[in-house]
């Protein structure tokens, strides 16, 4: 039997033996061909739709550490699939069953309407009288991810890696198969191409992405596992396929480990792919429109409220009363619209170790918190406060009070990382107290904006009521994505930051509920313009939230590189600002105006083009980044000190057509630039260095 859909530029075809083994032939944005080697019994049988692995079961292929071969998983039969539409678009079920184990193992494949891409998760449910023990379960697997072209997959195929770290996130690099180790002939290889995380930071050595290029067919095919704790990805061979799997946590790489008692069930992590051809414009295009459908619906999303925050290079976690009043005065002089104390208002002296109470300083703030955060309201804008709910230092004087239970435990003992105990939220105790720190920052100290931090990584887990590490930590994940999602019911207005020392948490777990993401704790503003660039290609342009902070002293060059970063995102303001020169504070002032009445009404629109037709990386001389929407299009040009003043940049959207570009900002500045309509090649020459352009590019 042979089943087909097509929705929304998308095709995929299933096939169901006679024996009711259900293979996935096909899946992509362009229809079938039906590759004759796929006819082959040995290769046809490598097409799963799941694997699954249960404890006590065989493995029956050569596998190495891939996850491949899993018993029950080439054991499930077909049973029966479904179709409906729900508010995004058609949702396909597949019903399989295991006759042996009964365990019932449902797929899930969600559409949404006009992206080409789907989101996929599994559930397992336990309908025999036995235990089963749970050690890998992929949310997506399809082979095949080759098949376009003639060319062998070591000449065609590239696959770009989203490498991350503290202060250094999304630097993207492009590889070869045979540079990762893979050729050519293996065909029942022990290696894996891969990515994987364990703990609780999801991005702190790759982000949860990447993308599969074919050179010889202009194709694309990325991914994203929305989990923010521990995750699995891996490419290998099976004979003459190449497959793609994702997965949340498994046991042999994150201690992941799961009795599901008779009558239970177990749903995977959800995982998105997403198809295109063209350039690497056209798969984040894809991307970012699927993000938009999954996130939560709010208002900060389409407001796009300019915020300051006093952290970064300004008063680094040292706020007083004295200090915060002109920042606040000049904050408001230039514009912003949320002010934002930032860590260290809960503390008189060194804090990093003793969190947890969240009561404000009286020496800090000698006439009460309340008193800064209405002198913020009298500014006219929205007060905001720092917080890391998550842990507990272990010097903060609730930890004698607290009962062990509230703590993360491996081997019998509490988790400390960096001077703090993990919290753990599947305890109903440490939700209330949560529920009464957000209910007095909101009602007591007047926040209407809460920067939620998270600077620890609490390792594979928590043993403590739990089948494993793994099972504590992706329930505790689980439990505090209820519990954010709680909060935003009961403050709708309430805007909650995601930030994990800048951007260790950058995933569609927490992104999806919520509105902006910190992107980086960079301190370096010629950095931070590369991470800039990029950060389209981890979260959508409106939840990217970059930091800009001039400098004290210096030349306008850097306030304009500084700017240059966020007004094509989510503008994190910062710096000594009161302090500036009245020259360099007036350049500030002008981007956020420009910002307020020009830009970020498309940002939310628009889609991420990256006219160097790469990513960015901190060794280049020059980054770009830019939005397109319609006939528009909002471009930032960032020069370093490259030999030469000019640079050609790639607008395929406008090949053939006269344009008209405009300066944007700074307003007036020096630029010289030559259209080639033909080639879709703008040439610009700009003077300077460490100095940076933003510009309108429309049809004239």
């Amino acid at each position: 039997m042979r089943i087909e859909f097509q929705e929304n530029g998308l095709y995929a075809v299933l096939e169901v033996t006679a024996e009711q083994d259900i293979r996935l032939l096909h899946l992509s944005d362009i229809p079938y061909s039906g590759l004759s080697n796929q006819c082959k019994e040995g290769i046809a049988n490598n097409q799963r739709l799941v694997e699954v692995k249960f404890s006590g079961e065989n493995v029956v292929k050569h596998h190495g550490p891939r996850q491949v071969g899993t018993l029950p998983g080439y054991r499930l039969r077909y049973v029966a699939h479904t179709e409906e539409i729900n508010e995004y678009g058609k949702q396909i079920t597949f019903n399989l069953y295991d006759a042996v184990t009964k365990a019932r193992v449902y797929v899930f494949w969600q559409f949404y309407t006009d992206v080409k891409a789907i989101r996929a998760w599994t559930k397992v449910i336990n309908e025999g009288t036995d235990c089963i023990g749970l050690e890998h379960i992929s949310s997506f697997y399809l082979a095949n991810i080759d098949s376009e072209g003639l060319l062998p997959r070591n000449e065609k195929l590239n696959i770009y890696y989203p490498h991350s770290s503290w202060s250094n996130e999304g630097m993207w690099k492009s590889y070869t198969l045979e540079e990762l180790g893979f050729y050519a002939d293996e065909i029942a290889s022990s290696k894996r191409i891969f990515g994987s995380n364990t703990g609780s930071w999801s991005s702190h050595e790759l982000a949860p992405m990447a993308i599969l290029e074919n050179k010889e067919a202009g194709s694309f095919l990325a991914w994203q596992i929305e989990n923010h704790g521990s995750w699995n990805w891996e490419i290998s061979g099976i004979q003459d396929l190449l497959y793609l799997q994702l997965s949340g946590p498994n046991d042999r790489q994150n201690q992941w480990y799961k009795n599901l008692k008779p009558g239970k069930s177990f749903e995977t992590v959800p995982v998105a792919v997403a198809f295109a051809h063209g350039g690497l414009n056209h798969i984040i295009k894809e991307l970012t429109n699927y993000r938009r459908q999954i996130r939560r619906k709010n208002e900060d999303n389409k407001k796009l409220g300019v915020i300051f925050n006093d952290y970064m290079n300004c008063l680094f976690g040292d706020p007083t009363t004295e200090k915060e009043f002109p920042l606040i005065d000049a904050a408001a002089d230039i514009g912003c619209e949320y002010y934002c104390i930032d860590a260290g208002w809960y503390s008189s002296g060194d804090w990093w170790d003793g969190v947890g109470a969240w009561t404000p300083s009286a020496e800090r703030f000698p006439g009460g918190i309340r008193e800064v955060t209405d002198y913020i309201k009298s500014k006219g804008m929205i007060p905001g406060l720092w917080l890391e709910i998550e842990v507990m230092g272990i010097h903060s004087p609730l930890v004698q009070t607290t009962p062990q239970a509230w703590f993360f435990h491996r081997h019998g003992k509490p988790v400390m990382d960096r001077g703090r105990y993990q919290l753990d939220f599947r305890n109903p105790e440490v939700r209330i107290f949560a529920d009464e720190i957000i209910d007095r920052l909101v009602l007591e100290y007047g926040a209407g904006y809460i920067k939620m931090d998270y600077n620890i990584d609490a390792g594979a887990g928590t043993d403590f009521n739990s089948d494993s590490l793994g099972d504590g930590l992706l329930e505790h994940n689980r439990a505090y994505i209820a519990w954010i999602d709680r909060q935003f019911e009961k403050y709708p207005d309430l805007i909650i930051e995601s930030c994990s020392s800048g951007g260790m948490r950058e995933d569609y777990s927490l992104l999806s509920r919520h509105s902006l993401q910190s992107t980086s704790d960079q301190e370096d503003y010629i950095k931070t313009g590369a991470i800039a660039a990029n950060a389209t290609t981890l979260v959508t342009p409106e939840q990217a939230a970059v930091w800009s902070y001039p400098l004290r002293e210096g030349n306008l060059h850097d306030v304009a590189f500084n700017m240059a970063n966020a007004l094509l995102l989510r503008i994190h303001q910062s710096g000594h600002i009161a302090e500036l020169s009245s020259e360099r504070r007036a350049l500030v002032k002008q981007a956020i105006q420009i910002y307020k009445n020009e830009i970020r009404q498309h940002i939310p629109l628009a889609n991420p083009i990256y006219p160097l037709d790469k990513f960015s990386n901190f060794e280049d001389n020059w980054y770009s980044y830019g939005l397109h929407h319609e006939s528009d299009t909002y471009f930032a040009v960032w020069k370093k000190n490259p030999v030469r003043d000019t640079i050609t940049l790639t607008f395929g959207e406008y090949i053939g057509k006269e344009i008209r570009l405009d300066l944007v900002f700074p307003a007036n500045w020096q630029y010289e630039s030559q259209w080639n309509k033909d080639t879709g090649k703008l040439t610009l020459s700009i003077e300077g260095k460490n100095t940076a352009r933003v510009f309108h590019l429309s049809v004239e």
